[in-house]
């Protein structure tokens, strides 16, 4: 794998989705974590690219040296052949083309096993990027899910609000019904505050009690 390509998946692995929601908050958090999926479907798809093509060469050079050990063992038994059969120039043809076999056979196993290990390595990337993505998918639903639990916690909330406005608003018209009732007091305004409230209800008894003196007065004037 080239080294930019290696370099990039490393790049995309490092990065933390959290750190991507934390960056971009003032923005359009979960559009930029569906670009930088995209951007980490797209290394994948390199690798992949990368690992199909160590795949065949791995095959093809495995083939090869199939094909390169059988001659090399047909050969084998034709030179015994040409032995037998005093064929001296037949016989030393086969021992060249052998030996030329025996000089391609060990570059072909040392290409097998770099090959291998291309593919050992190209795989994991690929497994590193899948469970990559599958850990920026689970981070964009879970914001999501966020989302939607602070929308209805607001929507709760103001409904409460405007529950508890209601009761406070009852409350506040049942109390003055009965200063009105009490002291005969009106005035006493839906938007009055619990201060003035206090005053009014003050004054009434005041006054409810400048009549108590007053009739206490008369009955003892009367005797």
């Amino acid at each position: 794998m080239s080294q930019n390509l290696s370099n990039r998946v490393a790049k995309v692995i490092a990065a933390s989705a959290h750190n991507l929601l934390d960056k971009w908050e003032d923005a359009n958090p979960v559009a930029m974590l569906d670009q930088a999926t995209r951007e980490l479907d797209q290394v994948t798809s390199e690798v992949r690219n990368e690992l199909g093509v160590a795949v065949a060469n791995r095959h093809l050079t495995q083939q090869q040296h199939v094909r390169l050990n059988h001659e090399h063992t047909e050969l084998a038994e034709h030179i015994g052949a040409a032995i037998i059969a005093g064929k001296d120039e037949l016989a030393k043809a086969a021992l060249a083309r052998q030996l030329d076999i025996e000089a391609q056979l060990p570059i072909l196993e040392a290409s097998l096993v770099n090959l291998g290990n291309e593919e050992k390595e190209l795989s994991a990337f690929v497994e590193a990027l899948m469970g990559k993505k599958r850990e920026m998918q689970r981070v964009i639903m879970d914001f999501e899910a966020s989302r939607q639990e602070a929308r209805s916690a607001a929507g709760n909330r103001a409904v409460k609000t405007l529950h508890t406005q209601a009761r406070v608003q009852a409350a506040q018209d049942a109390f003055d019904r009965t200063i009105l009732r009490q002291t005969g007091v009106e005035g006493l305004t839906r938007g009055a505050t619990l201060e003035q409230s206090s005053k009014l209800k003050e004054l009434g008894d005041m006054v409810r009690d400048n009549k108590i003196n007053e009739r206490l007065a008369a009955l003892k004037a009367a005797q």
